[in-house]
């Protein structure tokens, strides 16, 4: 007679294959998941080289006929194909600079305030009206500037001028004939449309912070702000870091709100409360239809 396997010999078999499959399982999902996402991170690279080849092509020839010139020089004359963009870059940059150095304590306060400090029944309403800020279009930014802003802070802006601006070293800065629409103008703004961002995103990083660290620093007898200086920044540094180069990187693109608000002046000059342009205003402005908002930010 043929032996006939126990019952349980036949189970522990049908076990051991069920496993062996399912590791098999588990071992080709977790190679088609590191392939996904190995090619997730690969394409990140691949979009990157193509806009670096597609804009150096596209912006070849202005290095053909200028060559460094086109970033040394601040010569821009279209009519007679000089393109000096030293100007623009210069503009860009002051203008950025200001609303970082404007919107980066407000925003790091607000985050702080809304996951330290503010009671809880208070938190929600404050998001929500800092991210609503996110929300409105930046055309709505720059006319708002450009209709209710401009004027008073010209006056503001003459009175600074007016009484610091004698001071020796900062009149370089803040002395002179004040205009409305200016670098100081334009950093402002950016800085009102970069704040939800980088609010948004210091906010979510300084959660991300476990509650027993900081729980240990007081129990150790820190205060709240050493609490914050030793339990919460070293681990939130970089997120922190992220969120500004982030807000920054808004404020170097923005285009129709600064073209509205910086007076469209091909010019450096250390004084802030002067006209200037910007790389992506002058954009807007070379256009055909760009016209009318030159036209309408030197009203």
């Amino acid at each position: 007679m043929t032996a006939v396997a126990p019952v349980s010999d036949q189970f522990g078999r049908g076990d051991a294959a069920a496993r062996r499959h399912g590791r098999t399982l588990d071992i080709w999902s977790d190679r088609a998941f590191r392939a996904l996402a190995l090619g997730a991170g690969l394409s990140v690279l691949a979009i990157l080289a193509l806009i670096a080849i597609v804009t150096t092509k596209q912006s070849w020839p202005v290095f053909r006929q200028e060559g460094f010139g086109f970033i040394t020089s601040s010569k821009w004359d279209p009519a007679h194909d000089k393109f000096g963009a030293l100007a623009f870059i210069y503009g860009t940059v002051i203008a950025s600079l200001i609303g970082i150095v404007l919107a980066v304590p407000m925003s790091l306060g607000i985050a702080l305030f809304t996951t330290e400090l503010a009671p809880r029944r208070w938190r929600k309403p404050v998001v929500y009206v800092v991210d609503l800020l996110a929300a409105i279009p930046s055309v709505v930014y720059g006319l708002w500037a450009l209709a209710v802003f401009k004027t008073p802070a010209q006056h503001a802006y003459q009175h600074v001028a007016d009484t610091i601006g004698k001071v020796p070293g900062i009149g370089r800065l803040f002395g002179g004939q004040a205009s409305g629409a200016s670098f100081f103008t334009a950093g402002i703004v950016l800085a009102v449309m970069i704040t939800p961002i980088v609010t948004a995103i210091s906010r979510e990083v300084l959660a991300t912070v476990a509650q027993d660290d900081k729980n240990a620093a007081l129990a150790m007898g820190a205060t709240r702000w050493e609490m914050l200086r030793v339990a919460v920044f070293p681990r939130a540094r970089s997120g922190l870091v992220g969120a500004v180069m982030l807000g920054l990187g808004r404020a170097l693109g923005e285009t129709i709100a600064v073209a509205l608000v910086i007076g469209s002046s091909h010019q450096i000059t250390s004084h802030l409360f002067k006209p200037g342009d910007t790389m992506a205003a002058v954009i807007a402005h070379e256009w055909g239809e760009g016209q009318a908002i030159r036209s309408i930010s030197r009203r």
